[in-house]
């Protein structure tokens, strides 16, 4: 399983377990991302993808994103993209 650094986690909102991502590289819905960082390791497929609270099918370098997240990030947590 190879994996291409995406982007980093910029800020975490805990009450709606969203992260920020600011994008280095497109993700889209669909797309399975591994995020790492001191305290975390998680591996999840994105379900969802939001740019201003708008629902949005994909992102691109630049831009910063929320994403639904399956446990705790931290900001500075590196993503990545799990491709096959």
């Amino acid at each position: 399983m190879e994996e291409k650094k995406i982007g980093v986690i910029t800020h975490y909102f805990g009450h709606i377990s969203v992260g920020i991502i600011k994008l280095d590289a497109p993700l889209k819905v669909g797309d399975e991302i591994h995020i790492k960082g001191a305290h975390d390791d998680i591996t999840q497929s994105v379900d969802s993808i939001q740019i201003e609270h708008e629902s949005v099918e994909s992102a691109g370098k630049g831009e910063e994103v929320g994403i639904k997240v399956v446990g705790k990030v931290h900001p500075h947590d590196e993503v990545y993209l799990v491709v096959d």
